[in-house]
């Protein structure tokens, strides 16, 4: 394919020391992933609301790295200023975010669709415009009821939890080449085959 494919991925979180560690902040984990790997400085930008890093591949394509910094609530605030300042279009932009409705460790790369109650896609859709980015779902389990849904997804998880969301992010992070080519049913298919916690 000639075209490339992702040229933006989000990681969706909450800024501060006290949220490093959470479920919610899975979204920034992968960004940190990405950067850590491939050596990018993630260096914080007012006029984009976030952190921002950019990776530029020998074969020319180019990766922006974004955390939003706004809290979770406001994530489309750097996402949209991110995308009109460097023209990519919502089909080019992954966004990462923790995903109660998958399993421990599990991982689902999707285009389009709604936000699931999803505070931080709920504003990047409202921002954005448009439904139709790519988002990589990344699964922390759910505590069982609704009610202790903000405590869980705002504390930090188990060490064997932490352990299998890693491996999920590390998983995600080896299939950069085939996002940014565009290659969408390949990275499909190796993390959606990926075994997960079934609890």
């Amino acid at each position: 394919m000639s075209e490339q494919g992702i040229q933006l991925i989000v990681g969706l979180g909450n800024p501060g020391a006290q949220y490093a560690g959470t479920r919610h902040n899975a979204g920034y984990w992968l960004v940190d992933r990405i950067a850590e790997r491939a050596g990018v400085e993630l260096r914080p930008d007012a006029k984009f609301h976030g952190l921002l890093g950019r990776l530029v591949q020998p074969d020319g394509w180019d990766l922006r790295l974004l955390k939003p910094t706004t809290f979770m609530n406001h994530s489309g605030r750097a996402l949209a200023a991110v995308c009109r300042y460097f023209e990519i279009e919502p089909e080019h932009v992954l966004v990462a975010y923790d995903e109660l409705d998958l399993p421990v460790g599990g991982v689902k790369l999707k285009l389009g669709g709604g936000h699931a109650g999803h505070n931080g896609l709920r504003d990047s859709i409202a921002a954005l415009g448009s439904r139709d980015f790519w988002r990589v779902r990344i699964g922390i389990g759910h505590p069982g009821s609704k009610e202790q849904v903000v405590g869980y997804v705002l504390s930090r998880p188990s060490r064997a939890d932490a352990d299998a969301i890693i491996d999920a992010i590390d998983d995600t992070e080896a299939c950069l080449p085939d996002l940014l080519r565009g290659d969408y049913q390949r990275v499909m298919n190796r993390l959606h085959a990926r075994p997960s916690d079934p609890d």
